[in-house]
């Protein structure tokens, strides 16, 4: 079933819930249903986590504001957003650890278990990205396989190796804002990210002129971003210890570090490749005509692009927080196609009317040659909810049934689709970004296919193992 037939499979949702769901304005006087219970409860839940998305996105066009802003823009745009892509190939693995706080924890030696393991795999990780700012094989994947010149290398090299921490910070934040999650206070987790964005904001006015800026102006990106994930950490495990670690019972068993393994590979395996995509569009960008420009052109339509349908992804959690209440799937998937004509209704206002151009040049503040590379990415973008809200869907489900081996096949389909799509746009006039921008719609249909398939797959297999039985 691809994303696309299970959006028409269940649009008959959208009437039911607008006659009688989430949509209707409830009575004062009149009793709710268990099933508009479910809703106001679903929307009590994820609203917090829609806030923190949008406010994240929101927060990231105030620091390309700011880049766009300081000399050498192009730049510094360009370095930054290479440097984050390649980080966020190896902060892949720890960016799951909320599926493994959703999935795995039920008491407090369990918690204790997951923690450990999770701090030693940061550790790592931020290790190994420190190593890409350094000399030798660093210099040589940041500046010899991108074919980038000296001063581009040089700036994102410094990124990388200033930011090399923030693995660690964010890794540790994911993994408790799905403890927050697991007992239903993702109140806190908008409170951690919206703060940790308005620090940024703040950040960006308040450096954006600094001396050190003038002479460095990949220093803004970096102070801005530290600040705002330190303030963020902070608030998670402060709500962690208050709220999330009290709730589970003192007792129970530890996780050993082979069950962790096997439920997270198959979640870091995907999300590595997720993270992959991004630096394999820069990768073959990089190499064809204006690449400066076109790379300048990504990274502000990857962060701008992202703003309608990110918070879509945060469907994967619910089926983890309602597993408990009675025939809560049914009312999820309903809630999921809901939530997908909401976010393509938000694309189309945002990127196919002259909100756009406002947008791009008034409030980030890019040149018109650079707003109008940009249109056609972002028009491209508006069919991405369709492919997210299927795999978030079934995402959910296989993290409860445990079933991640199942969906790890999407993760290379992901790769294979968007090198094919890249190698097929080689052969026409499409700019870089617009065809970058494409391969990836391509890829993420392909992934959410195989996320589709492979889930109802493993479900049929064990129904028909306990008929048998």
């Amino acid at each position: 079933m691809t994303p696309f037939v299970f959006i028409c499979v269940h649009l008959p949702a959208c009437r039911s819930l607008g006659e009688g769901g989430w949509f209707q304005v409830p009575h004062p006087l009149k009793a709710h249903s268990p099933e508009q219970r479910l809703y106001s409860q679903f929307i009590k839940f994820l609203a917090p986590l829609v806030l923190a998305a949008v406010a994240l996105e929101i927060g990231g066009q105030f620091l390309n504001g700011g880049m766009a802003r300081v000399p050498r823009a192009a730049e510094t745009l360009a370095a930054f957003g290479l440097a984050w892509g390649l980080t966020n190939i190896l902060a892949g693995p720890l960016y799951q650890t909320r599926q493994l706080a959703l999935g795995l924890i039920e008491d407090r030696k369990q918690l204790r278990s997951s923690t450990r393991f999770v701090l030693a795999l940061g550790v790592i990780l931020s290790a190994l990205t420190a190593v890409l700012g350094l000399p030798g094989p660093g210099r040589w994947i940041v500046q010899d396989l991108h074919s980038i010149d000296d001063a581009l290398a040089d700036s994102a090299q410094l990124a990388l190796l200033l930011i090399a921490p923030l693995t660690l910070i964010n890794g540790l934040g994911r993994y408790y804002s799905g403890t927050l999650a697991r007992v239903r206070r993702t109140s806190i987790v908008s409170i951690g990210v919206t703060s940790g964005i308005v620090v940024r904001v703040l950040s960006v006015f308040a450096f954006v002129d600094a001396p050190f800026v003038e002479q460095q102006p990949i220093l803004l990106p970096i102070l801005v971003t530290t600040l705002g994930s330190v303030v963020e950490y902070v608030i998670l495990v402060t709500g962690h210890i208050k709220y999330a670690r009290p709730a589970l019972n003192p007792g129970g068993g530890s996780l050993s570090t082979r069950e962790m393994t096997q439920f997270l590979w198959p979640l870091a395996v995907i999300m590595t490749f997720q993270g992959a995509s991004r630096p394999l569009i820069n990768f073959v960008v990089s190499r064809g005509d204006n690449a400066t420009e076109a790379l300048a052109v990504l990274t502000v339509v990857y962060t701008l692009g992202h703003i309608h349908y990110g918070w879509v992804n945060e469907l994967r959690s619910l089926y983890p927080a309602f597993r408990d209440e009675e025939d809560s799937l049914r009312y999820i998937r309903r809630f999921a196609v809901g939530c997908c004509a909401v976010s393509f209704s938000i694309a189309i206002l945002l990127f196919w009317t002259p909100i756009r151009t406002f947008v791009l040049t008034d409030l980030i503040g890019v040149s018109d040659r650079l707003a109008e590379l940009c249109a056609a990415p972002l028009i491209i973008f508006s069919f991405f909810p369709f492919a997210v809200t299927a795999r978030g869907y079934y995402h959910g489900v296989g993290i409860v049934r445990r079933m991640t081996g199942a969906m790890a096949p999407s993760a290379p389909s992901r790769l294979t689709a968007i090198t094919i799509a890249l190698g097929v746009f080689s052969f026409t006039d499409l700019p870089g970004a617009t065809a970058g921008i494409g391969a990836l719609l391509c890829g993420f249909t392909a992934e959410a296919s195989v996320v589709v398939w492979g889930v109802r797959r493993r479900t049929r297999r064990l129904q028909d193992h306990a008929t048998d039985d």
